[in-house]
């Protein structure tokens, strides 16, 4: 369910602001009878009317992306920056990102027009686990990578316990290379995290979101999900159990 006024922005009637105005105005029907109060949710089978025309919708689209370095999170960026949404010239469905990537961060990012499906996995509460790789400055000890594990306090409060792995490390360049597997999606997490314990992140990407991965796939590549992967996220998320075994 999404509020009406989403609805018909997303259809590409009017603004958000705009769709409100026309609400309040008693402009729009929905199911034949006229709403004039902001904040009503509607479905899929309910039937849209602003000033006495039909509201077309959209059929539900899903793509996973592998987002290169350098790229804006966004479907537009006022500083002229490279967004994501650039990568889908050929896709005519307003599609917009799930969540987000930093801009120096690559890997996996869906994008969608399925409002309740985004909501569904951004919400922290169905714990769709994420699968990072960070290349960090300096070697942690065994007793760092622990407090990631088991919770690090951040401006923003504690982190959830982490399942941390070391891969690699360097000890010439004095660097290490560190899987991540979290669930939460706070703004610049697993940055902070690193730069919490002292070893901040030279290089950073999600290589698995839930049971997704990048195979086949080339920086700035793009794939639709099959109705079987956009279930099985769905059941994942409803089911409260995001981390794929």
């Amino acid at each position: 369910m999404e509020r009406l006024q989403k609805v018909i922005a997303h259809a590409g009637i009017a603004s958000r602001r705009k769709a409100e105005e026309l609400i309040l105005h008693g402009k729009v029907k929905v199911n034949g009878k006229v709403v004039t109060e902001l904040g009503l949710k509607v479905g899929p089978q309910d039937k849209i009317e602003v000033e006495g025309i039909p509201v077309e919708r959209e059929e539900p689209v899903y793509y996973l992306l592998y987002k290169p370095r350098g790229v804006i999170s966004s479907v537009q960026d006022d500083k002229g920056r490279k967004v994501v949404t650039d990568f889908f010239q050929d896709i005519d469905k307003r599609i917009y990102p799930i969540g987000r990537l930093d801009y120096d961060t690559s890997g996996i990012l869906l994008l969608t027009n399925d409002g309740d499906f985004a909501n569904l996995l951004m919400h922290p509460r169905y714990e769709i686990e994420k699968v990072y790789v960070a290349k960090v400055k300096g070697i942690p000890a065994r007793a760092q990578l622990k407090q990631l594990e088991k919770g690090i306090l951040l401006e923003d409060g504690m982190t959830a316990p982490a399942k941390v792995k070391m891969l690699s490390l360097d000890k010439r360049k004095k660097t290490a290379v560190i899987e991540v597997r979290i669930h939460e999606g706070r703004n610049r997490q697993v940055r902070r995290m690193f730069e919490a314990i002292g070893c901040p992140v030279m290089k950073l990407k999600r290589e698995r979101y839930a049971f997704l991965d990048l195979k086949g796939l080339n920086p700035g590549d793009y794939r639709e999900l099959s109705p079987h992967e956009v279930k099985q996220l769905r059941a994942l998320a409803l089911s409260g159990n995001g981390i794929h075994k």
